[in-house]
């Protein structure tokens, strides 16, 4: 089983194309770092004063979502998974039974802190999803305002500060690492990652 990470900045496409890659190779599984967002009193206490805490690495359960990375990997039957209410700010966990019959072909971990969890990075195959930022403001508006209860104040002034503390964190992970940089929407690049991924199948 191969991992697939796939980050970049809120709205730039990365549940698009995470759900595009599986259709395209089945039985992948899918996990969002956005499902591991914590609900505590000392994240809700910082929300207060930190407007921009859901966009640091700390307002994750990484711990947890490494577990349920590890218990996939181990194939195990039963998995914890989350999942967060982002109008109500509140995190839920769920058991899954995952049957392996047949194996596992990518586990693709998909989000905006995706390139932040210390995993090994050398072995994976590395995405990182570009798109024009105004692109990428419309997207925030139109999900946040519905799904989220936020007006368009509060979301650009999230989405400023989330997109500055993607790109600076991600010079890093592009530095040292293999990095593909595509547009989900763009066939040309996305059939490039897919004869890529294949590949990968072939050799192993």
């Amino acid at each position: 089983m191969k991992i697939i990470v796939i980050t970049g900045p809120s709205g730039s496409g990365k549940s698009f194309l995470s759900k595009k890659l599986s259709k395209s190779f089945n039985n992948s599984i899918i996990i969002k770092t956005d499902s591991y967002y914590r609900d505590n009193l000392l994240i809700r206490f910082l929300s207060i004063f930190l407007f921009d805490i859901y966009d640091r690495p700390i307002s994750i359960k990484k711990t947890k979502l490494k577990e349920t990375l590890r218990s996939i990997k181990n194939r195990d039957n039963i998995i914890s998974l989350y999942n967060y209410d982002f109008k109500r700010k509140y995190s839920s966990q769920t058991k899954k039974i995952i049957k392996y019959n047949e194996e596992i072909q990518f586990l693709i971990i998909e989000g905006i802190f995706a390139h932040r969890l210390d995993l090994d990075y050398k072995e994976s195959v590395n995405i990182e999803c570009k798109e024009k930022k105004e692109v990428c403001i419309t997207r925030r508006l139109k999900r946040d305002k519905l799904e989220r209860g936020r007006d368009d104040k509060d979301v650009m002034k999230k989405f400023d500060k989330s997109w500055y503390l993607f790109y600076k964190n991600v010079k890093n992970f592009i530095n040292y690492n293999q990095v593909f940089q595509i547009n989900p929407k763009d066939n040309t690049s996305y059939k490039k990652i897919v004869l890529y991924l294949k590949s990968l199948k072939k050799n192993n």
